[in-house]
């Protein structure tokens, strides 16, 4: 047994991580101390105000460990990556976990390419980034590879020069051709410095000579070049419009600012490159109760320089930080230079974080309008459900429904809806055992019976929740077999069913005896359709996967030698019996748990079918 306050005499005076666990042992809380012994005592002190997240976490805690660092910056480097790994709780957490893409140009190469890259690597090549886009990093790339013929394979030159046959870019005139030797080292590195520079923004100069080339053709009546050379110079003015807003000096830097409300927030970032805005992008955020802007944008950067390869030389903020020092020793350790964390207050650095502070808020004003037409149509449904029949407080409900043809693997469905909205992650699927042949109420009363036991023995985590609310596909006799279930095993919710018309459409909901007619227009006639057909599919799917698998063993149990370690070997390299059916003798032999012998039976089996087939027709 954890003994808190035994533990807190044991902790030392250290800098340190500590990671606080929930009765469940669920990670629900990581920080970082200066000292470990004065941080943690902190969170049980009865006398100190602690605000309302920690109040409320403090009443989860059953047991906290601790981790002695040599250092507070140690210290930070493993908060982020506990916080990363684990997401708890009551941690301020970035929603979005983004990756930025880079132009790669492989200097370190005799005939450098220039090369899509995710990360950041120290392999002597030149990276240009990170970019928000990754579509618009390829069209660059595209752009910078016609403009200055640079080579796209991935020969290794100058070793394999002359080995293989040129590719398609050579002979429309792409590439000069260094795999076959048509250009000197020398001239495709000064192709390649041109490149370097379009990629630094100066443009100009190949701007210049395309729009002469342009008019040169059009002149010499070469239509097709001149519009060629039209498109290249369009994509360029392209490419500038996109670094069109410039910062003075020529810098890197990223622009940080933050919208907060309630327990929402919106991070908005402009990425500064030589002083040329080359990108922006925005970051939600989900704030734990209680903290504070400064707490948040603390947070905030150390998750995202956490997962970023590249450290600005200045990073401006809105707002002063919580940890403001220790984070940018952080960063000037990442980066390998020094790092300044500043927040203008005056002049073109101070107006363009107020320009992203703006972007922040309409970012997060749009998101506000979303969240609210969302909730009518899912939150605002299920309060109109709750007004058809008189309840309050339905936050879960369950749904059920059967498939089968004509008695054949007769299966059942639940499907979950949490606050309007799907949580696929508590659907279950029922093979029906008990109930033989056709009959659709024995099957219900076996999957809820099923269902609400496992419920009631408590060793099922999956059916731990009980649900608000029970939707059955159908009227008086589905509700009787559910109310019929929950009464032997003495559960009392909620069950309404949903009454069709002569259409199979729903009408009207039945519950406690009487049919209710319900407004088919609402976005609460709605959620019923949604929750009805989902069910439906749900079962329909697995009654297919299972008559696909009964089908598979039917057909290969017929072939000699075929037994269940090949048959399954058979599918999970082919997939399907149509893929094993088509499949070459070849294919069959090399397949895992097969020889020659066995690859033969069922490459014979399924051509004779096709002979037999043929000869009928």
């Amino acid at each position: 047994m954890f003994d808190i306050q035994e533990e807190l005499k044991k902790l030392p005076a250290r800098p340190g991580v500590y990671i606080m666990h929930d009765e469940k042992d669920t990670i629900i809380y990581v920080g970082k101390a200066v000292s470990l012994r004065n941080r943690v005592r902190q969170y049980f002190q009865t006398s100190r105000n602690k605000g309302a997240k920690i109040e409320s976490m403090v009443t989860h805690i059953a047991r906290f460990e601790y981790i002695v660092t040599d250092s507070e910056l140690e210290a930070l480097v493993l908060e982020c990556n506990l916080i990363k790994e684990h997401r708890p709780k009551y941690n301020t957490m970035l929603k979005d976990d983004k990756s930025y893409p880079f132009i790669k140009v492989t200097v370190n190469e005799a005939f450098p390419r220039v090369l899509f890259a995710r990360r950041m690597k120290k392999d002597k090549a030149k990276y240009f980034g990170p970019y928000t886009s990754a579509g618009a990093v390829k069209d660059v790339i595209e752009l910078v590879q016609k403009l200055y013929h640079i080579r796209t394979c991935n020969r290794n030159l100058p070793r394999d020069i002359g080995k293989e046959r040129p590719c398609l870019f050579y002979h429309i005139h792409q590439c000069h051709g260094p795999c076959q030797g048509k250009v000197s080292q020398d001239e495709y590195r000064s192709q390649i410095q041109g490149a370097l520079k379009f990629l630094n923004g100066d443009s100009d100069d190949i701007f210049r000579e395309l729009e002469e080339k342009m008019l040169l053709a059009s002149e010499e009546l070469r239509f097709e070049d001149a519009m060629e050379y039209r498109d290249l110079c369009n994509s360029i003015r392209k490419i500038k419009e996109r670094q069109k807003i410039t910062s003075y000096g020529e810098e890197d830097k990223d622009v940080i600012a933050m919208a907060m409300e309630e327990t929402d927030a919106v991070v908005q970032v402009f990425f500064i490159r030589e002083g040329k805005l080359i990108g922006r992008d925005h970051f939600y955020l989900k704030v734990a109760q209680g903290d504070s802007r400064a707490q948040v944008l603390s947070s905030f950067l150390k998750q995202f320089y956490a997962g970023t390869p590249f450290i600005p030389r200045e990073v401006m903020l809105q707002d002063e930080i919580e940890d403001g020092v220790i984070i940018q020793e952080w960063l000037t350790q990442r980066r390998g230079q020094r790092v300044y964390l500043r927040v203008p207050k005056k002049g073109t650095k101070e107006k363009l974080v107020e320009l992203a502070a703006e972007n922040a808020w309409m970012v997060l004003s749009k998101d506000k309008e979303r969240i609210k037409r969302e909730e009518g149509r899912t939150i605002g449904a299920v309060k109109e459900i709750e007004s058809w029949i008189g309840l309050k407080g339905v936050q879960r409900i369950e749904a059920y429904d059967i498939s089968n043809i004509s008695g054949f693997e007769s299966v059942g469905s639940m499907v979950v809806y949490e606050k309007g909205k799907p949580k696929r992650s508590d659907y279950r699927k029922f093979k029906i055992k008990w109930v033989q042949g056709p009959n659709d109420y024995a099957s219900m009363e076996e999957v809820l019976t099923r269902r609400f036991t496992h419920e009631s023995d408590k060793e099922y985590d999956s059916f731990a929740l009980l649900p608000d609310l029970i939707m059955m596909d159908g009227g008086r006799g589905q509700v009787n077999v559910a109310l019929k279930v929950l009464g032997n095993l003495n559960l009392q919710i909620p069950v309404c069913g949903m009454v069709k018309d002569d259409h199979h459409r729903t009408r009207g909901l039945y519950y406690r005896n009487q049919e209710i007619p319900i407004d088919t227009s609402s976005e609460g006639f709605r959620l019923i359709t949604r929750i009805q057909d989902e069910a439906h599919r749900f079962a329909i799917e697995f009654h297919r996967s299972l008559r696909s698998k009964e089908q598979v063993h039917s057909v290969l149990d017929e072939i000699p030698g075929i037994g269940p370690a090949r048959r399954k070997a058979l599918m999970r390299k082919f997939k399907s019996l149509e893929a094993v059916r088509d499949a070459s003798l070849e294919e069959l032999i090399q397949t895992e748990a097969m020889n020659e012998r066995s690859a033969r039976q069922v490459y014979e089996f399924f051509h004779a079918i096709g002979k037999l087939g043929d000869e009928g027709s």
